[in-house]
């Protein structure tokens, strides 16, 4: 063996460990904060997202300009410096909401062209005063087809003014859609959406609601063998309709739901329920559950048919996603061709533990651990190998030198 050979072997060992570190630079790690929420936006870690979507501005009922809550345009005006002080690469986008359950505010906008205009003009305005690389238009409910037309009409006309800014930094421009596009006679316009968006955050979550469903509900199952309302069909729906894969992002529950169940040994999936539990209206962030279940030593459940994880106390039954759901979800996200995934929200994570785990740094912390293992090992041998070698050679090189002094080389005829 060869000292070359050696050299060889042992770069061809470290270098695929050097390569298969790298991810994909154009998938989407994108999350939400809520200006109504009690964290901090400092407390936001940044390096986690590619993107972070700053909720809720509003539609202004009588002028359609948008609207910021003044005890919430502190936090607007300053979002993006702060996020940015940690990662100067991520992408802060301004999420609008108009506030009601069915839409009617913007529906009202966009059936006039007047009103669409003022609308595009405020919106465009408040992204760039305030430093936003971009907009989202949130939960816009599925309605009539006039009503869907004229909000296809809102997205022609809303990129036609982005794109003829005078600036270099073309505004990013996105919607927050039902999970499925379609309900009854009712669907999104697809074609405008195609066309007109980077891409539809499907929020694939709230199927059930303990304040609402007298049984327990996976209310962000990735499946559902007995229905319809489920992440998998609705992303089915809305290919199905034209919309490509790789304009979709998967949203992702960091939240849960409480039920009071009938019967304590009943406690699975479907279980029959009498109503909300532990907080006013049943709904928990994923800190808070973990607090829970930590406080009364409660174990965690994964059920791999639907995708989601539960756990009981008693009376008390929680619905919610922990890591092994999240894992799943991203890994569908992937399989299936999407864009990426956004989380709604950032704040109620457990220490950035749901957010590692979709980033797979949870799993690649292991990896490390297993690659030390493994390949500590193989470098000492390396170094025993290189280290012989090289006393090889020296001795050799002593004997060649000794050799010539002593006149071998002319009594072997070598000249």
């Amino acid at each position: 063996m060869s000292f070359k050979i050696v050299i060889t072997v042992f770069f061809v060992l470290l270098l695929p460990l050097e390569v298969s570190s790298s991810e994909p630079k154009t998938w989407i790690n994108a999350g939400y904060w809520y200006s109504g929420s009690e964290s901090p936006v400092p407390d936001i870690d940044s390096t986690l997202f590619t993107h972070l979507l700053c909720a809720f501005a509003y539609i202004n009922s009588s002028t359609y300009e948008l609207s910021i809550p003044s005890s919430a345009e502190q936090y607007f005006s300053t979002f993006t410096n702060i996020v940015k002080q940690k990662n100067p690469s991520v992408i802060t986008i301004l999420s609008i909401w108009d506030g009601t359950t069915n839409s009617s505010i913007f529906f009202s906008m966009v059936s006039q062209a007047s009103h669409r205009k003022t609308f595009i003009q405020s919106t465009i305005k408040i992204a760039r005063l305030y430093g936003f690389q971009g907009i989202d238009m949130w939960g816009v409910s599925l309605s009539t087809d006039m009503n869907m037309t004229n909000m296809g009409t809102l997205f022609d006309e809303w990129r036609a003014a982005i794109n003829s800014e005078s600036t270099s930094s073309r505004l990013i421009l996105i919607m927050s859609g039902h999970y499925s596009p379609v309900v009854d006679s009712d669907k999104y316009p697809v074609k405008s959406v195609e066309r007109n968006l980077d891409w539809v955050h499907i929020i694939a979550y709230d199927y059930y609601l303990s304040k609402r469903d007298n049984f327990t509900g996976g209310h962000a199952a990735l499946y559902d063998p007995s229905s319809n309302l489920n992440t998998d069909y609705g992303i089915k729906e809305w290919i199905g309709i034209g919309l490509p894969a790789s304009k979709m992002v998967l949203g992702l529950a960091y939240h849960g739901y409480a039920w009071t169940l009938v019967n304590p040994k009943e406690n699975g999936i479907g279980a029959p329920a009498r109503g909300l539990a532990i907080t006013q209206d049943g709904s928990m962030s994923y800190k808070y559950i973990k607090w829970y279940m930590k406080s009364y030593k409660l174990a965690s459940m994964y059920n791999a048919t639907y995708v989601v994880n539960y756990c009981t106390f008693g009376l008390f039954w929680i619905g919610f996603d922990d890591v092994e759901a999240i894992r799943t979800k991203v890994s569908y996200a992937k399989d299936k061709g999407l864009l990426g995934y956004a989380v709604w929200q950032v704040p109620n994570d457990d220490n950035w533990v749901l957010t590692k785990a979709a980033l797979g740094e949870d799993k690649k912390q292991g990896n490390k651990k297993w690659l030390l293992v493994i390949l500590l090992p193989t470098i000492c041998v390396l170094i025993f190998l290189l280290g012989t070698l090289l006393v090889v050679f020296a001795e050799r090189g002593t004997q060649k030198e000794s050799y010539e002094d002593n006149g071998y080389r002319k009594k072997v005829g070598v000249s």
